[in-house]
C-alpha cells in the first residue's frame, strides 16, 4: 500500500509533513530527496524514541545490549513507563523500544512470548539513525502542527485513527480521538494552502465527512497485518483522500518512445 500512496504524492512540494506518524511507514519508504521534512506524533514516548534513534543512536544501543525478554521484565517496564518514573531520555527510549518488540502484534498491551535477540534490530536503528538525520520530529496536537508548516508548497501526509477504532489506539490525544476531532481534522484539512494525501477506513461517516468540493475520494484495499497472522491475505477497505488530482504524476510522466508510432503515421499515407 505505501508504494501506492507514495506514487500518488504529487508533482511538486517543498515541505512534506507526516502528521500521524506512527511508525514512520510511508516516510522511511519515501526517498528523502531534497525537501524539508517533518515527522509528528502526539505519543511522546514514541517520539522520544526517534529522536533518541536520531540523535544518540549508540547511547540506545548499548541500553538494549543485554536485555531480558521475559514477562515479568515486560510487566514491570510497562508499569514504570505508565507512571512515567523514567527522568533520563535514552532509558525510557530503550524501554519503549523492548515494549514494542516484546508486545503481540506490537500492540504493547500483552506478552508476545516469542523470544527475540534484540541485537538483530540494530541494523534497522542505524539505517533508521541516517534517515532521520535531517528529519525534525515534533510531539503536537495535529491541528497546530499544519497551521504551523502550512505553505502553499507544503504537502501533509496523514493516516489519523480510524473512524470507530479509536479506543485500539494509545496516547493519541488527552481525550482520546473522538468523533469531534475527526470532524477537527477535516476542517483544518480543508482550509489549508497546501495539499494533503488522507488514509482512512471506509465508511459512510468519512466518505460523507469530505464529501467537499475540490475533493477527490479514491477507494482502495489494504492488508490487514493483525488478521494476517491466521488469515493470509486477509484485507479491508480504505479510501485515500486528497484535495489534489491523486494520479497528475502518471498523467505528466514522460511516455516511452515508439519508433513505429507516430499521430501522422506515414503508413497510412499512399506512396506510388
Amino acid at each position: 500500500m505505501r508504494e501506492l500512496i507514495v506514487s500518488l504524492f504529487p508533482i511538486y512540494y517543498e515541505r512534506y509533513i507526516e502528521v500521524f506518524g506512527g511508525g514512520g511507514w510511508v516516510l522511511f519508504h519515501k526517498p528523502p530527496n531534497n525537501d524539508f521534512e517533518v515527522y509528528n506524533d502526539f505519543n511522546s514516548l514514541l517520539v522520544n524514541l526517534y529522536r533518541c534513534v536520531r540523535d544518540c543512536y549508540e547511547e540506545l544501543q548499548n541500553e538494549l545490549m543485554y536485555v531480558l525478554n521475559s514477562r515479568e521484565d515486560f510487566e514491570k517496564i510497562k508499569e514504570m513507563l505508565d507512571k512515567e518514573t523514567i527522568a533520563d531520555d535514552v532509558k525510557r527510549a530503550a524501554y519503549f523500544y523492548q515494549l514494542i518488540r516484546y508486545s503481540y502484534a506490537s500492540g504493547l498491551t500483552s506478552f508476545g512470548s516469542q523470544p527475540h535477540d534484540m541485537r538483530s534490530n540494530f541494523p534497522v536503528i542505524e539505517q533508521a539513525h541516517r534517515r532521520l538525520a535531517k528529519v525534525v520530529i515534533e510531539n503536537k496536537d495535529f491541528e497546530k502542527l499544519i497551521r504551523q508548516y502550512d505553505r502553499p508548497v507544503s504537502f501533509f501526509y496523514l493516516d489519523p485513527p480510524y473512524y470507530d477504532t479509536e479506543k485500539y489506539y494509545k496516547n493519541v490525544g488527552e481525550e482520546g480521538f473522538r468523533k469531534e476531532d475527526h470532524i477537527r481534522l477535516r476542517d483544518t484539512l480543508i482550509s489549508i494552502e497546501g495539499k494533503f494525501l488522507l488514509s482512512y477506513n471506509d465508511c459512510e461517516f468519512i466518505r460523507d465527512l469530505y464529501d467537499k468540493p475540490g475533493i477527490v475520494i479514491e477507494s482502495h484495499t489494504r492488508i490487514n497485518n493483525i488478521k494476517q497472522r491466521y488469515d493470509n491475505g486477509a484485507q479491508f477497505p480504505e479510501i485515500l483522500i486528497a484535495n489534489y488530482n491523486l494520479h497528475e504524476k502518471a498523467q505528466n510522466a514522460p511516455k516511452q518512445m515508439n519508433l513505429f508510432d507516430s499521430k501522422n503515421d506515414s503508413s497510412e499515407e499512399e506512396t506510388d
